[in-house]
């Protein structure tokens, strides 16, 4: 018989990684006072999604989120208040290294100052706004379609 490896041998265990992000839920009224959000498609799949990203060294979730809705979505919004951190686990590489991350996502709620969704950094192939009732369908990812729904009830106070 040949050498085979033992299907009951331990698979090595890959490197956690923490890894932070924020972004939110940037809305704006019409002028029939209807509410939008700005939604980005991202990937070949072309997924639509909140826009966040990353937290750099040294700041604030707070920072990222009105940063990341500036790159990734082209508009300028006011910080109004947390809506939600979610998190959740997946493999990826960091470098040449597979490794597990441990994802933590902080959701703010944002308002459009000024800006044009078609001002979109490269790594977005569309921004655009959405009235908020179609938003939650166009949305791929569970978590981002509840953090959604939590800026609906917050907005339903605000407004």
């Amino acid at each position: 018989m040949g050498t085979n490896s033992d299907p009951n041998a331990a698979k090595p265990k890959l490197t956690t990684v923490d890894q932070v992000s924020s972004g939110g839920v940037a809305f704006r009224l019409t002028e029939t006072s209807d509410v939008e959000v700005a939604l980005i498609s991202v990937g070949k799949e072309a997924r639509w999604q909140l826009p966040k990203g990353i937290v750099d060294k040294g700041e604030e979730p707070e920072a990222t989120a009105v940063r990341e809705v500036r790159e990734e979505a082209g508009i300028a919004t006011e910080l109004l208040r947390k809506i939600d951190t979610i998190e959740y686990w997946y493999v990826g590489n960091r470098g040449s290294e597979r490794v597990r991350f441990h994802k933590f996502v902080h959701f703010f709620l944002l308002r459009y100052i000024s800006g044009n969704v078609t001002d979109h950094d490269w790594e977005v192939n569309e921004a655009r706004w959405v009235p908020i009732a179609q938003a939650e369908e166009m949305l791929t990812f569970k978590s981002e379609k509840q953090a959604l729904q939590k800026a609906i009830n917050m907005l339903q106070e605000l407004l």
